[in-house]
């Protein structure tokens, strides 16, 4: 499938081709309209210098986003292009970012000076094709191919390390062997790589459809920056429950979650304190007691460490500390877990403790994958029912409770908590005279 290219991007690519400059397409939005994808991003690269670029487009907003490495931003027709003219680069000192850049005039120059052969391709705006390394033939044949000599590509941006990782879980494309060796040897330049950066592309590779097949292959990168998995590859499960190791277990619940951060995060970090946690009864059958509450806190500390914002560290600390409880399939009891988590992370627990499930051995998880379909299906009914679960959903509130003689205070939360349980455990129903009536009684 071809897409069409927006008319500000035509509009660039005219105004730089009328005033005598080569002007390609380039990276990512060819890469992925080969790829039968719609591109997001624009980026052109171009024979003019940044001066020239500028003087070009006087009529249009530019933003000198990069102008020392030779990047301008062109907002034409509401959709914002990056130009960049052709360069090759100097050495990385910070392994990030090159210490000079020369400008030069040869496009072959400028992609040669690319991570992967599939991002180093350009397109001019008849849609003919400048590839010199190959990466139409590495698209058709699904290969992640670095241009040139792989280890040189990754020393100069730890960071391309990971967008390899990233590009194989997301397309499904297999990692060439001299590249994928060049990943393996040159994970250490990792430590150069911001935690932000690091982040960002390991949300990519947990959410790609091939996730499971990059942890298998390439834990040995994860382990680098995360080392607290590094027990758990090894880890050995005698136990009725488990016919996988700790990692393959581990892979296999990521790979039965949906698509979603969250639940892949929690699924990939749910059994990181088993390895700390585990014993050996008389009969050789291997126990993890408490091992939740120490993975919770160990995926706290990883994903502060990668600088994850709050709400999904917290979501995802809370799932892990959970995700082995037991929710009796009683109404009361889905109802005391839906007041305590609230709707949203409850129905992630439900899903959390499924595909754990999905990870185990088959024999032993039918039952319980069939209770935790009842326990979603009772909770939805709770809500639809508009039944009372938590504080909020009470007849009642904190005025009616000063209002019946309770002095402002801690007493009055209290009293709140001991009508809910009442509710909750069935004891009265949620009626606000029978509750008033209560309240006066205390």
């Amino acid at each position: 499938m071809r897409f069409e290219i927006p008319s500000g991007v035509e509009a660039v690519l005219q105004i730089l081709t009328a005033a005598g400059y080569e002007a390609f397409l380039v990276g990512g939005c060819v890469r992925d309209r080969l790829r039968g994808v719609r591109p997001h991003d624009w980026d052109i690269c171009t024979a003019a210098r940044p001066e020239e670029i500028k003087a070009c487009f006087q009529s249009l907003r530019v933003v000198e986003t990069g102008l020392k490495h030779g990047t301008v931003t062109v907002l034409a027709d509401g959709v914002l292009c990056e130009v960049t003219a052709y360069r090759t680069e100097g050495p990385y000192s910070d392994g990030r970012r090159p210490d000079y850049v020369r400008f030069v005039t040869s496009l072959e120059a400028d992609l040669a000076r690319r991570d992967f052969t599939m991002n180093a391709i350009a397109m001019e705006l008849n849609g003919s094709l400048r590839d010199p390394f190959g990466g139409m033939e590495d698209i058709r044949a699904g290969v992640i191919r670095c241009v040139g000599t792989p280890a040189r590509r990754f020393r100069e941006d730890g960071l391309r390390v990971m967008r390899a990782l990233r590009f194989a879980a997301a397309f499904g494309y297999e990692i060439e062997e001299q590249t994928a060796q060049a990943v393996h040897e040159n994970r250490d330049v990792l430590d150069r790589v911001a935690a932000e950066r690091i982040n960002a592309e390991l949300c990519g590779l947990l959410t790609g459809p091939k996730a499971g097949d990059v942890l298998r292959q390439y834990f040995d990168v994860l382990c680098w920056f995360w080392p607290q998995l590094e027990p758990l590859v090894t880890l050995e499960q005698h136990n009725p429950w488990h016919c996988w190791g700790g990692w393959e277990h581990t892979i296999r619940a990521v790979e039965a979650a949906p698509t979603d951060l969250v639940l892949r995060l929690t699924m990939l970090l749910h059994d990181i304190g088993k390895p700390g946690c585990k014993s050996t009864d008389e009969n050789g059958i291997d126990h993890f007691y408490g091992h939740p509450s120490v993975s919770a806190q160990m995926a706290d500390q990883m994903l502060r460490g990668l600088k994850f914002d709050n709400k999904t560290r917290n979501r995802v600390v809370t799932l892990v500390k959970h995700h082995d409880v037991q929710i009796p399939c009683r109404d009361r009891s889905i109802r005391r877990w839906l007041g305590r988590l609230g709707p949203e992370a409850f129905f992630q627990l439900i899903e959390v403790k499924r595909v754990d499930s999905m990870g185990q051995a088959p024999r032993e998880v039918a039952g319980r994958l069939a209770e935790l379909a009842e326990i979603k299906k009772q909770a939805e009914e709770i809500i639809a029912q508009g039944k009372c679960f938590a504080l909020k959903d009470l007849a009642v509130d904190g005025r009616d409770v000063i209002a019946a003689g309770v002095a402002p205070g801690p007493e009055v939360g209290r009293t709140l908590d001991a009508l809910l349980e009442r509710v909750l455990s069935g004891e009265t129903e949620n009626d606000r005279k029978t509750l008033l009536e209560l309240i006066s009684c205390r």
